[in-house]
């Protein structure tokens, strides 16, 4: 079976896509609708003649409409009873076919854990499951094909621990692995942020293989299983000149970095900054004397692909499309994925 590219587009960035890479994609993902009293909303009529565009350049592309993000609330709320989730699935199947989309993805960060000011409750682990299945119950009542369902989940064993993830894959049609971020604001020690696996002299053995494991060990299908790759970076500051920079004591947590445009631009191999590659984590980093910086590139993207491909699982999926514009890592993941 084909693998999956998914890629993550900001709505207002849809009208810069590259024909080229609308080519070579599965599926994009729009960033982001939200959950506003229960109900899902999106205000998307600005995008309509881009997405117009983009059926004709690819028609076998699918447009999902993502919900949710970092810091989006509503979820735990309108997922608590059965009234809440038939309101949350109605109004994102409207959407669906207000602007013709092809299905939905459900970014709740996170179930049970109320960071960023999002509510929750230790009920939200039995109630992902059942507003899955009354999403997917909606969707399948439009009737007259089949609507893409899926989910963005964190990176590491918080997200299986307050999901049901076996159970709730059953309405799902893939799930994506956000496996990024594994360090970064949270931490004032520098490490990988997207490595594909754990280096043994790391304090911490999150990696994408790890969350592999995770995922696979709860119940998700492997062909179901996207892995998440990314075109930003995290920067930490005030680093030691220790070990080029890894796993120190930062003076400051590993908060968001360049993107891969500006990284290109102004620190990869310049203004004093050196790349290095770990080679038993498969990932780049970047660090000056002072300032160390975790990201991906081409090395480590061809890595990832080789991965899902050894295990089968189910394609690749980015975070965002805008954060290169140099067209380099979609034109490396068309190339590895046979997509061009």
């Amino acid at each position: 079976m084909s693998k999956l590219l998914i890629g993550y587009v900001g709505i207002p960035k849809l009208s810069t896509m590259k024909d080229e890479d609308i080519k070579a994609l599965d599926v994009i993902n729009l960033a982001f609708g939200h959950v506003v009293d229960g109900a899902v909303v999106c205000d998307m009529d600005e995008a309509v003649p881009a997405m117009e565009h983009i059926r004709a350049v690819n028609p076998n592309l699918r447009i999902v409409l993502s919900v949710g993000g970092w810091s989006a609330g509503g979820f735990s709320e309108a997922a608590y009873t059965a009234e809440g989730r038939a309101r949350f699935a109605d109004t994102a199947v409207k959407l669906v076919e207000k602007y013709h989309l092809d299905g939905i993805d459900v970014d709740w960060e996170y179930p049970c854990i109320s960071i960023a000011g999002i509510g929750a409750s230790p009920e939200d682990k039995k109630n992902f499951t059942l507003l899955l299945a009354e999403t997917r119950r909606a969707l399948d009542a439009i009737g007259d094909r089949h609507y893409t369902l899926s989910i963005a989940g964190g990176g590491d064993g918080y997200y299986t621990r307050c999901t049901n993830l076996g159970e709730a894959s059953q309405y799902l049609d893939y799930v994506q692995l956000m496996s990024y971020d594994l360090r970064g604001g949270f931490t004032v020690q520098t490490g990988h942020h997207t490595n594909l696996y754990s280096n043994q002299a790391d304090l911490s053995n999150a990696s994408t293989a790890e969350g592999v494991r995770l995922y696979l060990e709860a119940g998700v299908p492997a062909e179901k299983l996207i892995v998440g790759v990314a075109f930003y970076s995290r920067m930490w500051k005030g680093v030691p000149d220790v070990n080029h920079g890894w796993m120190q004591m930062a003076q400051t947590t590993g908060g968001y970095g360049p993107d891969f445009t500006e990284l290109c631009e102004s620190y990869i191999n310049k203004n004093g900054f050196v790349r290095y590659w770990d080679d038993e984590a498969k990932a780049p980093y970047l660090y000056d004397g002072d300032t160390f910086i975790s990201y991906d590139d081409e090395q480590s993207l061809t890595e990832k692909v080789q991965y899902v491909n050894w295990q089968g699982l189910g394609g690749i999926m980015y975070w965002e499309y805008s954060s290169d514009e140099t067209g380099t890592l979609m034109r490396t993941l068309a190339k590895a994925m046979n997509k061009e």
